[in-house]
């Protein structure tokens, strides 16, 4: 897969170490020189460019990446090089990292972003799910959708423990995508049982969460006001 990603600060060298790391191509762009360190990821393409700029991205080939990850320090130029990914060069998949909370909800499917990332979200939600046993905690959101992906730790008195995974009923619009279990990462078997303390991540739309957390942890959560 080849991903480009617009912002070759920290975050984005990161992002593209992790990919190379995983057999991907990635083409890093950004208009500072001084971001232009290719000893720090000698196996990236770099390109010396403004990302809002279409003669940029075209320089850079942009329609034959499948991804396109916005991952600037500046909330606008990542709602920008989505939309211009999205519509002039019709990439299938965009990543928009929100800088400011406040400006979340411009980072939708009208700008061209299919998931947004915001730091804040995703700390606050770390801290939640390091300290909740039966809560279920929302990662993050993929906008294109009105999905989220979810995690709940099942309880000591969840009735689902011990469960075979192919008999749970599970609400509409709800996917167990994967298991945490001592470490390990578990793709969901349909012959395989739920245990105590599993971790579990579903991709589930809004209005189903309540219904699914019911189900894993009703006792837990029971009188209990979600906002």
């Amino acid at each position: 897969m080849r991903v480009a990603i617009a912002g070759a600060g920290q975050v984005g060298r990161s992002i593209a170490s992790e990919l190379l790391d995983n057999g991907h191509e990635v083409l890093l762009i950004d208009k500072d020189p001084r971001a232009i360190k290719a000893e720090s990821v000698p196996r990236a393409e770099w390109l010396l460019a403004d990302a809002c700029e279409l003669s940029s991205l075209e320089e850079a080939a942009l329609q034959r990446c499948q991804v396109a990850i916005a991952s600037t320090g500046d909330d606008k130029v990542n709602l920008v090089v989505s939309l211009l990914a999205k519509t002039e060069f019709g990439v299938p998949r965009t990543v928009a990292r929100v800088n400011h909370p406040r400006n979340e909800w411009m980072f939708n499917e009208a700008w061209g972003v299919d998931v947004s990332v915001s730091t804040p979200r995703i700390m606050s939600a770390l801290v939640e799910e390091a300290v909740s046993v039966g809560d279920l905690v929302r990662l993050f959101t993929f906008r294109q959708g009105d999905a989220n992906l979810v995690e709940l730790t099942l309880p000591e008195d969840s009735p689902m423990i011990g469960r075979r995974v192919g008999d749970i009923d599970w609400p509409l619009d709800t996917a167990l995508v994967v298991i945490l279990r001592e470490g390990r990462v578990l793709r969901p078997d349909l012959d395989g049982t739920l245990e105590l303390n599993d971790e579990l991540l579903f991709v589930a739309a809004d209005e189903t969460e309540e219904q699914l957390e019911d189900m894993l942890s009703p006792h837990h959560h029971r009188g209990r006001d979600r906002t």
